[in-house]
């Protein structure tokens, strides 16, 4: 998320520009979503519905690259992609929950997890604070998550060759529950930090 300061909202070289690479790529993830729950739950496509789910997963780094490489950040686009990432890993979550591929502990930790991170967001926001980049760490426990969950989906059945791909989603998805709760932590001092500059400038505006 970007970095409001004093003055306008975009800065630097920030676009203000929506219809941006990077913004259509998230889009087209968004897009994909009830393509997901069509086949997992219409179609009864469980392992398209899988591939499909890892492709989005796997994806998460491209919008942010683009928006580097063709020199295309923009405030809505660092608003979209976290929103994205949280409605596409609650989308996981609660659909490979569902179909009973994955345990109802590590569903409930991962559900948690996003539930916190969100609340926290929109109270900060209406606390003021600046909005906050996002870490490392919580960008890589999403994505070990988004690797996790459409492995165990794809594991869910008693075929010989689904241990692999059993293997592979706890691998991933222990250390990606893992990194994002440490995320989740990590958060706590950027958090603050945000919140008192956030009403610091708000202060100064007031009495300017």
């Amino acid at each position: 998320m970007s970095d409001p300061a004093e003055g306008p909202l975009l800065a630097g070289d920030e676009t203000a520009n929506l219809l941006t690479v990077p913004n259509v790529v998230t889009a087209v993830r968004l897009l994909c979503i009830p393509l997901f729950i069509y086949l997992l739950f219409g179609a009864h496509l469980q392992t398209w519905a899988a591939l499909l789910l890892a492709l989005l997963g796997i994806t998460d780094w491209v919008d942010g690259y683009l928006a580097r490489r063709f020199n295309q950040v923009s405030a809505f686009g660092k608003i979209l992609d976290p929103v994205a990432d949280r409605i596409l890993m609650l989308t996981a979550v609660i659909s490979v929950a569902w179909v009973g591929a994955v345990p109802l502990w590590f569903a409930g930790a991962t559900l948690l997890r996003e539930v916190l991170v969100s609340a926290a967001t929109l109270l900060l926001a209406s606390l003021g604070a600046k909005r906050i980049d996002v870490l490392f760490v919580g960008k890589a426990g999403t994505f070990g998550l988004m690797v996790a969950y459409p492995s165990l989906l794809i594991a869910h059945g008693g075929a010989t060759w689904q241990i692999f791909f059993s293997i592979l989603g706890w691998s991933f998805g222990i250390v990606g529950l893992v990194l994002a709760w440490v995320a989740l932590a990590s958060y706590v001092a950027p958090a603050r930090a945000a919140l008192r500059e956030g009403r610091a400038v708000r202060g100064r505006r007031t009495q300017s």
